[in-house]
């Protein structure tokens, strides 16, 4: 008899916040690939819909949610529509974030700061703590994951706001990993290194950071959102059935070099 394949997420409802675009979209269609019913949340309506109509070519259930994880009230309402629309909810990516810009220490204001924070940490937060109460609410265990960043682990001068919002994340899913193991939910945070998305392209397009930058990858390139898909369906899925309060780094092996 053929063991079942354990990367296998059909029957398995996932949501992606930040869907509709970037290294979100990326993990959203590497779950819908493995057989994922899908969820995105995001505040763009035009980018969900687009979103929706490439996810359809996985043949799998898509829904839509427009909202923003920064609203206490938005992001329960979303996830208890999820559960109840879907059918039940089995593991949640809070990968909705904001860049920041690139301000000097000194000249960076508290709300400029928690502009960033807001949505990076405490719309994370927000995320992880809905699924959360739909999981053991469920009582069939799940997956919590969050983006996190290189810049949780490296200094990212002028950015601030964005690598203590990273390092933030990493802390919260270290402290839930230990927390909710008892009702069989894990919880890990991918910590990405320079992918190819809209907010960062302006950067990774330039000659100077390429030059300074690119020769310290490895891999000699930069990632895509879809280099973010295995890693996802791994974390779904039941390979992982062991695997919690970890942080996978996903950079091309930037940080070795």
């Amino acid at each position: 008899m053929t063991a079942p394949n354990p990367f296998d997420l059909h029957g398995h409802v996932s949501v992606v916040t930040g869907g509709g675009s970037g290294i979100g979209l990326g993990i959203a269609a590497g779950l819908a690939r493995a057989g994922a019913a899908i969820a995105i949340i995001g505040r763009s309506e035009q980018r969900l819909q687009s979103a929706q109509e490439r996810l359809r070519q996985f043949d799998t259930p898509v829904l839509t949610v427009a909202a923003d994880v920064s609203d206490e009230q938005a992001i329960s309402e979303a996830m208890n529509r999820i559960r109840v629309e879907m059918g039940g909810l089995d593991s949640c990516f809070a990968n909705a974030g904001v860049g920041g810009g690139v301000t000097p220490l000194l000249d960076t204001t508290l709300a400029a700061f928690r502009a960033v924070t807001s949505v990076n940490l405490d719309g994370v937060f927000l995320t992880l703590r809905e699924a959360a109460r739909q999981m053991v609410e469920l009582g069939s265990g799940g997956s919590l994951v969050a983006i996190s960043s290189l810049g949780a682990r490296q200094g990212m001068p002028r950015q601030h706001a964005y690598s203590a919002s990273k390092a933030g994340v990493t802390a919260i899913v270290n402290s839930l990993a230990v927390e909710l193991a008892r009702h069989g939910i894990r919880a890990n945070t991918v910590q990405p290194g320079w992918i190819s998305t809209e907010m960062v392209d302006a950067a990774l397009d330039s000659d100077v950071f390429k030059n300074r930058v690119l020769p310290r990858v490895p891999l000699r390139r930069w990632g895509s959102p879809e280099d973010l898909a295995g890693v996802a369906v791994y974390l779904a899925s039941p390979a992982s059935s062991y695997h919690t309060g970890d942080s996978l780094l996903v950079d091309g092996g930037y940080s070795r070099f």
